[in-house]
């Protein structure tokens, strides 16, 4: 609901403006908005979601953004030409997702896991039931209370989740988030007319381009909602980051071998560049898309969740900023090489998913701490259970107390 409230009052500042400082403050109320959404949401959606779905169902978070890229572009593209207010009624139509987001936020429920946190057992117990449509919910349930009485003892979660035993968290949280912008793909949506303008193609038909990579981003996340459960993550991450690799490479070769000495592509090159374009915006949307959001919400526990998903949200819009404002500039810089920029990062975060990331598919959220105790590599990072046990006893009582040094 404070998101909404954001989105409304931003949306509300920049269809009004009257000066250019009304509009920097719309986009600022519209920032803390993503915030709030970035936030909620895919917690939500995995805490929600029977472990056997919550691949899927989460993925509908990355499907709603895709479609609202998508619709956005074209409603830019149907009030560009109604002067002089369709920039205001291009600005404003975002109070509708917005309104939608307040309302609708008021009429959901709390999850189970945020019920049994502040002492309402009973209520969470029933929307528990309601949820997985059955009664049979007693080991789940149990699950939830002793994750609850954990969290409740830990006061601190920005502390603890620095202590060796959230140590794979943490990194996958501020690594999932770099490398899914790392991959180029908000270089391609927010300057996709600027860059098929540099390519060659006029002003009308950049914009058409853009239109059509929204409309392949929207449709490839079908694909990761319909197969991530049953192929699980990483596969899908492996995948679409070979598949992007590719891509790169070859829109490269392309540019650097076939841009005439006019500075424009020949019509079946820029047609060839567009097509592989699309592919890379594809397997962006099935793989990197999704699951940088999903993987990072699914893999803390209850008491470092939050603070966990706060932390690749900050990551997220730090590089997403920093790309943004540097992209232009890479671009005169490194003109074709840019693109190798990029598949050299998606190189590098192939190959860390394929080395440091266990697969999460079907593991209940309750138990994902498990799956870091039997990898090859984090079994060595993370202290012993018995360690771990006394670590939280320390946090608890640091946390009581309100001094002392942090445990590890």
């Amino acid at each position: 609901m404070c998101g909404g409230i954001s989105f409304l009052v931003g949306a509300g500042l920049n269809a009004g403006a009257v000066n250019l400082s009304m509009l920097l403050l719309g986009r600022i109320m519209l920032g803390v908005g993503i915030g709030f959404g970035n936030q909620a949401v895919p917690l939500y959606l995995s805490e929600m979601a029977p472990a056997h779905l919550r691949g899927g169902l989460n993925m509908m978070f990355q499907l709603a953004t895709t479609l609202g890229i998508f619709t956005a572009n074209m409603v830019n593209y149907g009030t560009q030409k109604i002067m002089p207010w369709g920039w205001r009624l291009s600005l404003g139509l975002a109070m509708v997702p917005a309104l939608l987001m307040t309302v609708g936020g008021y009429f959901l429920p709390e999850t189970p896991n945020s019920l049994i946190e502040q002492g309402q057992r009973d209520k969470g117990r029933k929307v528990l039931e309601k949820i997985r449509g059955t009664h049979e919910v007693n080991a789940e349930f149990q699950d939830m209370i002793e994750a609850s009485e954990l969290a409740n003892s830990i006061k601190h979660p920005f502390r603890n989740i620095l202590e060796r035993r959230n140590r794979p968290q943490l990194v996958m949280a501020i690594f999932m988030p770099t490398f899914q912008i790392l991959t180029g793909i908000n270089s391609i949506l927010f300057y996709a007319p600027i860059l098929f303008q540099s390519m060659g193609f006029g002003g009308n038909t950049s914009l058409y381009s853009s239109v059509m990579t929204g409309a392949v981003l929207a449709l490839s996340t079908l694909v990761s909602i319909a197969t991530v459960d049953r192929w699980g993550r990483r596969v899908l991450l492996i995948g679409g980051g070979i598949q992007m690799i590719v891509c790169q490479v070859a829109v490269a070769i392309i540019l650097g071998l076939k841009f005439g000495t006019n500075k424009e592509l020949s019509k079946s090159f820029s047609i060839l560049v567009v097509v592989i374009m699309c592919l890379f915006v594809a397997a962006f949307g099935w793989s990197w898309g999704p699951l940088g959001w999903t993987v990072p919400s699914e893999i803390f526990p209850l008491e470092t969740r939050s603070a966990g998903q706060s932390i690749t949200v900050a990551v997220n819009l730090f590089f997403t900023f920093v790309i943004a404002q540097s992209f232009l500039s890479l671009l005169c810089s490194f003109k074709f090489g840019i693109f190798l920029f990029f598949a050299g990062w998606i190189t590098i975060m192939t190959v860390f998913v394929a080395v440091f990331l266990p697969e999460t598919k079907g593991v209940p959220i309750e138990e994902m701490i498990l799956i870091w105790r039997k990898h090859w590599f984090w079994k060595t990072v993370m202290p012993p259970i018995q360690d771990a046990e006394e670590s939280i006893e320390k946090a608890a009582e640091f946390d009581d107390q309100g001094n002392g040094k942090i445990p590890v």
